[in-house]
């Protein structure tokens, strides 16, 4: 072959090399940016387990799955996850169907389907409506009545949230700020469930799961082994990762369902985010644009942390049903996220770009869902930023660090209580609410117990002149402020001011009923 012929060859591969790198380069390179920042939030917070996938355009483009479920199978995109408060799109969606099928209104009194209900104000009873429920206006204070809800199991039943919420006293008046709820949530799913004719779970199945084909969903009554592939909460433990809330064979329903309750796989989810982003007509006609707009109105704004304005010059954020909008870096989001104990979701989209990704984890590392979820949107809206996940990770580690440091009391001096020591304070105290505690005597200390959440046992320790619980369970602590005075209220409220709401021991005020036996 002589040179000419040579070089013409070479061109000719030259040229057909660089057409295919200019067709496969694009989707090579964004894979391989997005692998690097999945990879570097996993190794940054050791995480146990992760399903990540991203749309873009309406379509499926991206899917990543690290870590193995306890029995050494790897996750995979079938894996269920806890998807939590992630849940509450999901209720406000099977209400909207209701709606689209005249089985009840947004505006219909809640007292038209659950004629028990009340509020601690008769007339916010009276005015309460269906949509109400879904919006955090109502007048509760953050997390009120979470305590029937989680640590699980428990006894309580939806019956008991409806009963208790008329003995949690508002915040502010109805309608006229914010304040995050799960509670009403709970009484939505109530209300699905009279409207519907059916349980709040078969309705979910019916309306929700099986239009869309989220075959891998649960909720409800469950075999953890014939569903198999279901991923188990963990956290961190003594600088290991342990699993922690682990499921039994059977899952039962649980009271929180409708504001929490819903395991999804990654698959799942992302035909549930593409539904929203880029609906076929059929989905469509299952649910009508009225209906997609209405979750995503904003009923009631939300602060603005400074955080937020930082990173993606946020000046919006709102409220809708089971949906949050804001703006970063100037595009439109609409989001939320999901936590219980070990587990954490996200589900982002960028509906003008008919984009968005879902972000499932089993693992307590909050900070690890916000690192992705802010690395995950500046791959969107600001594709030239070169910030790093250890960049983004270090600085909420120190403003975790300094915001404990300056809120947190030092209890470090705390000593057992002795029953001399609290002799007037031992017995049996009643909460309207929350029902029984047991403040009795063991052998030289002192032990809390709850009857209607078993798991919230603990030693009564001294710190100075005051008391908290130190649970048996890796809880958040409480003070006890017994009363100064025979009849007085025990009023309980967090160590950490800080410590996730749905502790909402500040809303607890316990009457002393007797001795104990």
């Amino acid at each position: 072959m002589n040179g000419f012929a040579r070089c013409v060859l070479v061109a000719a591969a030259w040229s057909l090399s660089g057409m295919a790198a200019a067709t496969a380069t694009p989707t090579t390179q964004r894979n391989a940016d997005l692998d690097r920042r999945v990879d570097a939030v996993v190794a940054r917070y050791h995480l146990p387990g992760i399903a990540v996938g991203v749309i873009d355009d309406g379509n499926v483009v991206y899917m990543r799955t690290e870590g193995k479920l306890a029995s050494g199978r790897p996750i995979d995109g079938d894996t269920l996850f806890k998807i939590a408060s992630n849940t509450k799109a999901m209720t406000a969606t099977l209400l909207a169907r209701l709606v689209q099928q005249g089985k009840l209104r947004w505006d219909d009194p809640v007292t038209k389907y659950l004629p028990s209900f009340r509020m601690y104000d008769p007339w916010v009873t009276k005015n309460m409506q269906v949509g109400d429920l879904l919006v955090h206006h109502s007048g509760l204070p953050e997390g009120a009545g979470d305590l029937m809800l989680w640590p699980g199991p428990n006894h309580f039943t939806s019956r008991d949230v409806v009963a208790g919420l008329r003995y949690l006293k508002p915040a502010y008046s109805f309608r006229a700020g914010y304040a995050y709820d799960n509670t009403l949530y709970i009484v939505a799913g109530q209300v699905a469930a009279a409207a519907g004719g059916a349980p709040y779970p078969q309705l979910l199945r019916r309306e929700v799961f099986d239009p869309l084909g989220m075959t891998r969903c649960q909720i409800g009554t469950w075999n953890r082994d014939q569903v198999g592939n279901v991923a188990q909460p963990h956290a961190r433990r003594q600088g290991q990762t342990v699993i922690v809330d682990a499921d039994g064979p059977i899952i039962h329903p649980s009271t929180m369902d409708a504001a929490g309750g819903v395991r999804c796989s990654l698959h799942d989810m992302l035909i549930w985010a593409r539904n929203w982003l880029a609906p076929t007509p059929q989905q469509l006609k299952w649910l009508s644009p009225e209906q997609r707009r209405g979750e995503w109105a904003t009923y009631t704004p939300l602060p603005i942390p400074k955080r937020l304005h930082a990173w993606n010059g946020t000046r919006f954020r709102g409220n809708g049903r089971g949906w949050r909008t804001s703006d970063v870096d100037g595009e439109m989001t609409v989001w939320h996220t999901g936590v219980l104990e070990g587990m954490h979701s996200g589900v982002t989209l960028l509906p003008f770009r008919k984009s968005g990704f879902v972000i499932l984890i089993n693992d307590e590392a909050e900070n690890a869902r916000t690192v992705l979820n802010e690395v995950l949107l500046k791959h969107f809206t600001d594709p030239g930023n070169s910030r790093s996940v250890a960049s983004y990770a270090d600085e909420l580690a120190r403003d975790d660090q300094a915001q404990r440091i300056s809120h947190v009391p030092d209890t470090s001096s705390r000593q057992p209580a002795t029953p001399a020591q609290l002799e007037q304070q031992l017995g049996v105290w009643q909460d309207p609410w929350f029902g029984q505690v047991r403040i009795c005597a063991k052998g030289n200390t002192v032990r809390l117990a709850s009857r209607m959440s078993p798991t919230m046992t603990g030693q009564v320790m001294r710190v100075g002149k005051r008391y908290l619980v130190q649970w048996d369970h890796d809880y958040a602590e409480a003070w006890l402020h017994f009363p100064e005075k025979a009849g007085g209220k025990l009023k309980m409220a967090k160590v950490d001011p800080d410590a996730d709401f749905s502790w909402d021991f500040e809303d607890l005020a316990f009457t002393r009923e007797h001795a104990c036996e």
